[in-house]
């Protein structure tokens, strides 16, 4: 029997880094076991502000991966300054109070030039090319994984011209994403952006989204059907690890500006001068990109000797990362917006057996996920006092040994379960 084939159109794909990359090289890693042929589409010559090398073994040899070339304004843009360009492209934005001339004409141009996003320029030669392979492959099933959002726009193209089944995923919202408040949008530009929004939502076959709240948003928009598969964990080859000797608070991932959890800092300056014994054992470690505005305010709470800075590291050493530190940081910005943000290292998180302290706004859905999973503890930006309770409580159970989290109902997030999950979807 002929097994069936699924046409991916992503951005993010190995050499990429970053969660970005996770979810779709997982799906099609688990694919062919069901039955499914994963044919992956891809820019050849993309602009990826993380590059993680290892990941590219981690393909399905049994995945076909296309590549087409693409022109970007990053490209262009990063003659004038390449660090600037690395980060906007990554998601971190100068805080708007500490914006220069030039981050602002950058932003604005990003905002209101190109819609949806910088890669819009890839919609029609993917279009063209695409149309020829799904005819000449007899492709009937297609999905486009955004952001970069226009990539859903070479669904819809494709959609209407070949009417295939087409599912538009969605591993962020499109227009309440928090960074779309940093963008300087005109009134003409947050129009377009929400018409093409409605468009792509009330043309696809399927949605499929990361979190109930992002569900709930877009059922206000289209009466299509949208089905929430989030992210998840696999098994990773990484050896049992010896947790770090001092009292490590790990983040790890993109450290934003809007992130900046003033009232953490506040906890632990306390502590620091209530317990003695708090100096010598307390860390804090942070993996990946980290904004200044975030190092500037850990230093004005004389935080700065606690701090071990260690930059971005492939996403096997941020495993290895997960597993040692003695605590785990989840921090979300305090946004309505980002109510429906799970982040992927969560599920990571999850099974590395170190407690989590999460934070984000009230209502936040990855704090459900936590509560249920018994992997930690959630507090909004209003509970400073029991966050300090709890950080408190972490260390004691530190200095006696038995600082760890014990994990339940933790297989539903399984990459493979997940991708069963899939396969039900598109098979239907």
């Amino acid at each position: 029997m002929e097994q069936k084939k699924l046409l991916i159109i992503t951005y993010y794909f190995p050499p990429a880094g970053g969660p970005g990359v996770q979810r779709w090289l997982k799906f099609v890693k688990y694919l062919p076991e069901f039955g499914i042929q994963p044919i992956v589409y891809v820019p050849e010559n993309p602009t990826y502000p993380i590059v993680d090398e290892r990941l590219v073994d981690q393909i399905s040899d049994k995945a076909v991966v296309l590549k087409n070339k693409i022109w970007e304004p990053y490209q262009l843009a990063s003659v004038f300054s390449k660090n600037k360009i690395k980060k906007i492209s990554s998601g971190i934005f100068p805080h708007q109070k500490k914006q220069t001339f030039l981050d602002k004409a950058f932003l604005w141009v990003r905002g209101n030039l190109f819609i949806p996003d910088a890669r819009v320029f890839w919609v029609k030669p993917s279009v063209s090319y695409l149309e020829k392979y799904i005819k000449k492959n007899n492709i009937n099933t297609i999905v486009t994984s955004g952001p970069p959002h226009s990539l859903h726009l070479i669904g819809l193209e494709l959609k209407q011209k070949l009417n295939v089944k087409w599912f538009a995923d969605f591993r962020d919202p499109w227009t309440t994403i928090g960074y779309h408040k940093a963008l300087r949008l005109s009134g003409y530009a947050a129009k377009k952006h929400k018409k093409l929004e409605h468009i792509v939502l009330n043309t696809a076959d399927t949605i499929i989204v990361t979190s109930k709240t992002t569900k709930t948003e877009f059922q206000a928009i289209t009466s299509k059907p949208i089905s929430v598969i989030t992210n998840g964990y696999d098994i990773e080859n990484v050896e049992k690890q010896i947790l770090d000797t001092k009292f490590t608070l790990a983040h790890i991932g993109s450290f934003l500006s809007d992130r900046n959890p003033e009232f953490l800092w506040e906890c632990l300056i306390e502590l620091l001068n209530e317990i003695p014994d708090f100096k010598s054992s307390l860390e804090i470690k942070l993996i990946g990109a980290v904004s200044q505005e975030v190092l500037d305010s850990i230093s004005e709470f004389n935080l700065s000797e606690y701090l071990n800075i260690l930059g971005y590291v492939s996403h096997h050493e941020a495993i290895v990362h997960q597993k040692k530190s003695q605590v785990l940081l989840l921090i979300e910005i305090n946004s309505e917006d980002t109510k429906s943000i799970i982040p992927g290292k969560l599920f990571e998180y999850i099974v590395s057996e170190r407690p989590i302290i999460a934070i984000g706004p009230k209502g936040s859905d990855f704090a459900e996920i936590i509560k249920e999973t018994n992997t930690g503890v959630f507090f909004d930006y209003s509970e400073k006092q029991k966050l300090k309770s709890v950080i408190l409580d972490f260390y004691n159970q530190f200095l006696e040994g038995r600082l760890q989290a014990n994990g339940i109902g933790l297989q539903q997030y399984a990459r493979k379960n997940l991708t069963k999950q899939l396969v039900q979807l598109i098979s239907e």
